[in-house]
């Protein structure tokens, strides 16, 4: 099975990707985060099923729709959260399968009225939410919460598992990635020990925290399981077809740059000796040295795209990277450089024009 743990630093949201067969499933996906997801989807050779949000989230927006709009996986969250949008209105006791695996969904509420839990096939692992933090919980004064209730679901339904159980939580504040369900029995100061109902109704009841900053804008939009209101923004460049690298780099084909060679700029990062070697360069490029970039950069036009180019596709992605970071919008690297490039037989030009 593939397993990945994603992070959201703007939020401090952990998505997760699990992959068997061929096929995957994303548990709370970001909405900005969806072109890093599907890349790596893409790279892992994985077809996205489903997106499962544990719970209506008041601190960020979910991918959920955004996703379906470009993969065609369905949406499945509680039905207990009223959202629209949803594919699958997701019960306790459901299944949900990807490749031989499945996930095992659990109500737990309390946090809000709509809290899952979601339980891999074999018990070693499962992801909480908010209603079971890394040593913490969500709270409970919005939403539908209720301390009474989320004591019940993480008792009955999370530490219940076996001891060896991994944990991994929707969000994390310090930077800690996982716990278990016997560290969380031992150590959780508000659920674990001999803490009862009535001490943890208490300690929830006086906590007078203020509210997300974001939630009158994502309530209403996971209510819509992230769908826009009005026209929703396109994060695929037009200029050319082009593919996000997991990296954050976009890149483009050598066949689409040699059509589009009289409409781009392209700069070659390469040593001036390699510019002339065996592998040539792209008519029309400019030599810049990946060392020289940031003091050459008002050597191009802001307006026009712009294309990295060096010997396997490694200098030039870091290239596409400073550009962009410069304030660059239509940057893309050739994919393969100029490796690629002789392999498949286009031409080069050996002078040093």
């Amino acid at each position: 099975m593939i397993f990945r743990q994603l992070f959201d630093p703007s939020s401090s949201t952990y998505t997760y990707l699990l992959g068997d067969g061929g096929e995957a499933v994303l548990i709370d996906p970001v909405y900005e985060q969806v072109p890093r997801d599907l890349a790596l989807l893409h790279e892992l050779g994985l077809t996205l099923l489903a997106t499962l949000d544990t719970h209506v989230h008041a601190d960020h927006v979910t991918g959920a729709w955004r996703l379906r709009q470009r993969s065609g996986s369905r949406i499945a969250v509680s039905a207990a959260s009223g959202a629209a949008e949803a594919d699958t209105p997701l019960q306790h006791g459901d299944r949900i399968p990807f490749g031989s695996r499945y996930l095992t969904v659990r109500a737990t509420p309390g946090h809000t009225s709509g809290c899952l839990t979601y339980v891999l096939d074999d018990e070693s692992m499962a992801f909480t939410g908010d209603s079971l933090l890394i040593r913490g919980c969500g709270r409970t004064d919005f939403q539908q919460g209720s301390p009474q209730q989320l004591f019940a679901s993480v008792h009955e339904q999370i530490l219940s598992l076996p001891g060896a159980c991994l944990l991994y939580p929707a969000h994390d504040y310090r930077g800690i990635t996982v716990t278990s369900v016997a560290e969380e029995r031992r150590y959780n100061p508000r659920l674990g020990g001999d803490v009862d109902v009535g001490d943890f109704t208490g300690h929830m009841n006086n906590l007078h925290l203020p509210h997300p900053k974001l939630i009158a804008v994502a309530v209403p939009a996971n209510l819509r399981c992230g769908k826009p209101e009005g026209d929703a923004p396109t994060d695929t460049p037009d200029w050319a077809p082009l593919t996000l690298r997991f990296s954050g780099v976009w890149e483009i084909e050598p066949m689409a740059l040699l059509e589009r060679l009289d409409q781009v700029q392209i700069v070659d990062v390469r040593e001036a000796p390699e510019f002339i070697d065996r592998l040539g360069h792209l008519h029309g490029a400019t030599l810049v040295p990946l060392s020289e970039l940031t003091g050459r950069m008002d050597e191009f036009d802001r307006d026009q795209p712009i294309v990295a180019v060096c010997r396997s596709g490694v200098r030039s992605a870091q290239a596409s990277v400073l550009l962009t970071k410069a304030g660059f919008s239509k940057v893309a690297n050739l994919a393969g450089g100029m490796l690629r490039w002789k392999i498949e037989g286009y031409p080069a030009d050996s002078d040093p024009a």
